[in-house]
Parts: structure tokens; C-alpha cells; sequence
């Protein structure tokens, strides 16, 4: 993990930088980790979790470690979240002797993935969130993290975030590129939303993606560990003092409380554009959580 020392004397415009036209935080993604990243060998094994910033990522990781230990008896354990542009050129080919099945994590659009994850046919579990919640999540976490520029106002991070001028990218962007892989049999779409209202189901589902066998009663001990408001408890010792930077509310519709009429109303045109017709779309069931 990146020393958050350097960040203290770092202007907010030296923090990111742009790689193959894609916003990064420099010192946690430096290039050097990504061009590293294109020669990544991934495993039939990997269990890769996918997500855009902010919708759920830091969550899922702890259900799959919870179901990982408990389908193979196998602990596992993260000091900090698993994400393969973290990790730096040495980082990256020690992963070569980590046994499978590797919990393996990323923000990257799918097209910025490794293509050894393809190639291989890794399963992939990707996130996704409704993009009003998303962008609020997304805010407040830019104010709170010391790798990241102060989002400054709502109203200026809200500029940035429509035109895509955020870490990692556009989120329409990361939408519609999964669009056109959510056929794929390696590929499981899952939503913000869907875990929050049966977290049980999306236990159950998940395993079964990657094809492990949980018993009822592990299902619901997984279920009971794994709500948003018991991982913000355990943050502190799961996460350390960063724990509060990654769990804030968890909630659904908290955009209300930040987006005015005009931002709303913007923001509903950009689904409309878009996701309005797809498969991805009808998923985050966006007349329910933003209108």
C-alpha cells in the first residue's frame, strides 16, 4: 500500500494523472502498476471481483472471504482491499505464488482489465450501484481520502463525475462496456440494491458463481456478518484507521439529500441516454432508487 505520508505535501492537481486518457490516483495506481498489469496471468481459479468506485466494492470483498473461508476452510485475510492496480510490479509476480483459488479485485473498465482474465476465462463478479447514490458515495469519499483531490464543492465534483473527469473514469462508460459482456456465462452482474434488500440471496448466489457449496446455516451466519452496518462496526479492525474512509452509510437514496431538481433531472437524461433499454439498466431498476 501506497506511504499516505507523500500525500501531505502533494498539491490536489499533482494526485492524479492520466493514463491511456483515464484519470488515476498517482500514488496508489502509479503507471508503473499499470503497464505491469497488461502482462498479469490470471487463473481459471481467480475469483476477480469487478466494480466502478464507491458501489460496494470494499462490502463484496468481505462476503467472498466469508465464503471462500467457509467452503474451504481457507481464511482469508486483507490488510488492505485487493485491487490489482495497487500492486506494484514486484507485488504482482508474487501473486504467481499465492494458491488458488485468489481473491483478486479491481476498479479498471473492463476494456483496461487484463486480457488474461478473458483469455482464461476467470469468473468475474462485477457491482454495480445506481449512479446517484454512486456519485454521492463517490463525493464524500473524495473528501475524505488523503490520495484523492477535495472534491470541493457538491456542485463542482457533480460536474466532474457527468463528464467522466473522476479516478477511473466515466461511469456510464464502465456501464455500457459491461453491457456488452452481461451474456457472458463467466461474467455475474449483481446490484448495490439487490444486496441490500435479500443479502441472503445474494450470498446464495454468489457461491453458487463460483461454484461453492454453502449449507443454509452457513448462509445465514455469512448473512448476519456481512450486513452494511456489522462490516462498518468491524471496520476499525478489519480496515484500520482507513475504515471510516470506506464505510460511510451504505444506504440507498441518500442522494436526495444532495442533488438539486436540475442536477436530478440531468442525471435522469444521462440514464435515458445510456442505460434507458438494456439489460444493465433494467437491473439497477432506476425508477425505483433515483426518481
Amino acid at each position: 500500500m501506497a506511504n499516505l505520508d507523500l500525500t501531505k505535501n502533494m498539491k490536489d492537481e499533482e494526485k492524479l494523472y492520466r493514463y491511456k486518457g483515464v484519470l488515476y490516483p498517482l500514488i496508489i495506481s502509479p503507471e508503473e502498476n499499470l503497464r505491469a498489469l497488461e502482462n498479469l496471468e490470471a487463473r481459471s481459479e481467480d475469483i476477480m471481483l469487478v466494480a466502478y468506485p464507491k458501489c460496494g466494492f470494499n462490502w463484496m470483498v468481505a462476503v467472498l472471504g466469508k465464503i471462500i473461508s467457509a467452503a474451504t476452510s481457507k481464511k482469508v485475510e486483507f490488510q488492505f482491499p485487493p485491487l490489482i492496480e495497487f500492486y506494484g510490479p514486484v507485488r504482482q509476480q508474487s501473486l504467481q505464488q499465492v494458491p488458488s483459488p485468489r481473491l483478486l479485485g479491481t476498479h479498471l473498465h473492463p476494456d483496461n482489465i487484463p486480457a488474461s482474465f478473458y483469455n482464461n476465462k476467470s469468473k468475474m463478479l462485477v457491482v454495480f450501484r445506481n449512479p446517484k447514490d454512486t456519485m454521492v458515495s463517490y463525493y464524500h469519499f473524495s473528501n475524505k481520502n488523503p490520495v484523492l483531490p477535495t472534491a470541493q464543492s457538491w456542485d463542482h465534483f457533480y460536474t466532474d463525475f457527468m463528464s467522466g473527469q473522476v479516478p477511473w473514469g466515466s461511469y456510464f462508460d464502465h456501464a455500457l462496456a459491461w453491457e456488452k459482456r452481461i451474456d457472458d456465462p463467466n461474467v455475474m452482474i449483481i446490484t448495490f440494491e439487490e444486496l441490500k434488500q435479500n443479502l441472503s440471496e445474494g450470498v446464495r448466489r454468489v457461491a453458487d458463481f463460483f461454484g461453492f457449496t454453502l449449507t443454509d446455516d452457513q448462509i445465514q451466519t455469512i448473512t448476519e456478518n456481512s450486513t452494511f452496518d456489522a462490516m462498518k462496526k468491524g471496520s476499525k479492525e478489519s480496515h484500520g484507521q482507513i475504515g471510516n474512509i470506506f464505510f460511510r452509510k451504505g444506504e440507498v437514496g441518500d442522494w436526495r439529500n444532495h442533488f438539486s431538481q436540475a442536477q436530478s433531472e440531468e442525471m435522469d437524461a444521462a440514464f435515458e441516454k445510456y442505460l434507458r433499454g438494456t439489460k444493465l439498466g433494467a437491473r439497477l431498476n432506476y425508477d425505483v432508487y433515483c426518481k
